[in-house]
């Protein structure tokens, strides 16, 4: 997980209509950065769908959510059609982002281990830096507090 006080690394990745977002675009807004491990994983649908149902509390609040996961475009239109999801999603098919964020990690499932994505919430502030990062997300909690993060200031 990247330090709080660094620079947030840069990308340029598909959203799910295959359209090119940077971090840079985002300049000027507070940007919550989640990565998340599989679209439609009962944990990751929970927390997408969180973040979609306060969408508008975070526009009010000058900040933008994306979401991140290796999987493909056509996967990610699917998640958001299905749950009527209101953000960008970002394929890191490459992982790219993914490891310039350091959330590829070994993880432990049931005795077995295997490389993949920790959910980490990242909160990068209107310069580009990095104001909040956690790799101990609840799924079905982080929307929420995310949203408290910001209302605090």
């Amino acid at each position: 997980m990247l330090e709080i006080g660094t620079k947030a690394p840069g990308f340029s990745l598909p959203d799910q209509n295959g359209e090119i977002h940077t971090l840079e675009e985002y300049r000027g807004k507070k940007v919550v950065l989640y990565f998340y491990p599989k679209d439609n994983a009962p944990g990751c649908t929970k927390q997408a769908c969180g973040f979609g149902e306060r969408n508008e509390d975070f526009s009010a609040l000058n900040a933008v959510i994306i979401g991140i996961s290796k999987d493909s475009v056509k996967s990610h239109k699917n998640f958001e059609t299905k749950y009527n999801l209101p953000f960008v999603l970002l394929s890191d098919e490459e992982r790219a982002a993914i490891e310039a964020y350091d959330v590829w990690k070994e993880k432990k499932n049931y005795g077995k281990v295997s490389m993949g994505v920790v959910r980490t919430t990242y909160l990068i502030d209107e310069g580009g830096m990095i104001i909040y990062a956690s790799d101990k997300v609840k799924a079905a909690e982080n929307p929420a507090q995310m949203l408290e993060l910001l209302q605090k200031g």
